[in-house]
């Protein structure tokens, strides 16, 4: 007997697909919707097939319906990497805006419960270390960075905003680095960069003096953290990710190491807003929750590297494709 249902926006994307699998599994029937901006329906392919699945090819940004009764939206569309937003800026600003909106109207409209994806990035470079959902961020709004940093946190302040004046039932997660497969090569992120500049036998490019720091979560633990806030009953903002902090420097080195190339690591200059820091605090998770990451960061890169290494030739040298247009409703 079905949970329920759910509705997962952004469902082609790394964590939507993920998401997806997971609430499958648990017993829900799910309603996959992605305009495929960033999206890749490869990842979601298995579940054409089950009958508890469904897919619409729809832009969030634009008015969204779904017939019948909806117990859940998870609502994790956004371009999310720094390529995709600073290609697409508006549409990324759109997203978190209206898009957060029309979510948000649906889990009105239905009585459902929504939580929306937020990140790390809501604090910015920041000046708190490691990062607490008590601290309000450090953001340039008008920087390259601003049209993702800002989507997000108007995105929380708009899921507030219906919880309080609506008493609608609102779950926001912050997002910290997340890696696993499903990944896309091309997406600008560091693990990614990383790894497919050593699949090709390039040299790893570092940006400023690879002194900066990041903290990697690998997905399942970010999904099994995510499911545990939507099924709580905490509304307010929780981190989620691997407080297991590395430097970018030391995190090439590792790469190296667990691919076994012999490449060199050059560098080159930082970009602009580029955060030096990134760890979170988990102190809330742990309590709340009863969440904290349990995957190495040597276990998930062996996974994830084992992932990219499988990949045909055209997917480590090209862009990826969706050609799934006949499970595609619209």
């Amino acid at each position: 007997m079905s949970k329920g249902r759910v509705l997962i926006t952004g469902a082609a994307g790394f964590l939507g697909s993920h998401l997806c699998d997971r609430f499958i599994n648990e017993g829900f029937e799910v309603i996959g919707m992605d305009n495929l901006i960033t999206g890749n329906l490869e990842n979601i392919e298995h579940l054409f097939k089950l009958k508890e699945f469904e897919f619409y090819n729809h832009d969030v940004s634009k008015f969204v319906h779904v017939s019948g009764e909806l117990d859940y939206i998870v609502h994790f569309a956004s371009p999310a990497s720094p390529i995709d937003y600073l290609k697409i800026p508006i549409q990324t600003l759109k997203v978190g805006s209206l898009g957060t909106h029309n979510c948000l109207g649906l889990a009105k409209a239905k009585n459902a419960r929504i939580i929306v994806a937020s990140t790390s990035e809501v604090y910015g470079d920041p000046l708190v270390h490691p990062q607490t959902e008590d601290y309000y961020g450090n953001v340039n709004p008008i920087g390259p960075r601003g049209v993702y940093d800002e989507a997000k946190r108007f995105q929380e302040a708009m899921t507030m905003a219906y919880h309080t004046y609506h008493k609608l039932e609102t779950r926001i997660v912050r997002i910290f680095n997340t890696y696993g497969p499903r990944m896309r090569l091309n997406d600008g992120r560091v693990l990614p960069a990383f790894i497919g500049q050593a699949l090709r036998g390039e040299d790893l490019t570092v940006f400023g003096d690879g002194s900066q720091t990041r903290s990697f979560c690998y997905v399942d633990d970010l999904v099994e953290g995510i499911y545990r806030l939507l099924m709580s009953d905490y509304p307010y903002p929780v981190n989620i990710g691997n407080p297991d902090e590395i430097t970018i420097k030391e995190f090439a080195d590792e790469i190296i190491k667990l691919t076994g190339t012999e490449q060199k690591v050059i560098y080159k200059p930082l970009p602009k807003d580029d955060p030096m820091q990134r760890q979170p605090n988990i102190d809330r998770a742990k309590e709340i929750l009863g969440w904290e990451p349990k995957i190495s960061r040597a276990e998930g890169l062996k996974i994830t590297y084992d992932y990219f290494r499988s990949l045909p030739d055209e997917k480590l040298y090209k862009k990826e494709h969706n050609d799934f247009k006949d499970f595609i409703k619209k």
